[in-house]
């Protein structure tokens, strides 16, 4: 069965704006607000920022500080299909670093392909793992990556 990659809505700051304004009475609304958006465009805009930063009443480098921090938040839309490696120690172990290395290399050529470090997955025991189109998979290598991303 073939990995169905997420579709995203193209960037709106309007929705963006709605999205904020829906959250904002939650306590600590910041994280919730930027998980929404890039749940909806799959990554958190520039324009983004100025319109959380005025909803919530705080500096764009408040905002963009909370961004670049966590490693989980993209800046640009990912391509057609997300593998997330992980890059914990069982993994790591058992060849994560190659993997990684390798399908990120094979996958800079079109863009079709993001791929990201995650820290445990919780299948140690099936290292290395990674997340392909969310969709848990283990004892990868490179070869068995590419075939899954191609729905092979």
């Amino acid at each position: 069965m073939k990995p169905q990659a997420p579709r995203f809505d193209a960037f709106d700051a309007d929705a963006c704006r709605e999205i904020a304004q829906d959250l904002a009475n939650h306590e600590g609304p910041l994280l919730p607000i930027l998980h929404a958006l890039q749940d909806r465009f799959g990554y958190i805009d520039q324009a983004a920022l100025p319109v959380i930063a005025d909803v919530l009443n705080l500096s764009r480098a408040e905002v963009h500080g909370v961004v670049t921090f966590y490693h989980d938040f993209r800046s640009r839309p990912p391509g057609r299909h997300v593998v997330k490696i992980c890059r914990a120690e069982a993994c790591q172990a058992l060849g994560a670093q190659k993997l990684f290395d390798e399908v990120a290399a094979a996958s800079a050529e079109n863009g079709a392909v993001t791929v990201e470090a995650v820290y445990c997955l919780g299948n140690c025991a099936l290292s290395p793992a990674a997340l392909i189109d969310g969709d848990l998979h283990g004892r990868l290598d490179t070869t068995r990556t590419l075939d899954l991303v191609a729905g092979r």
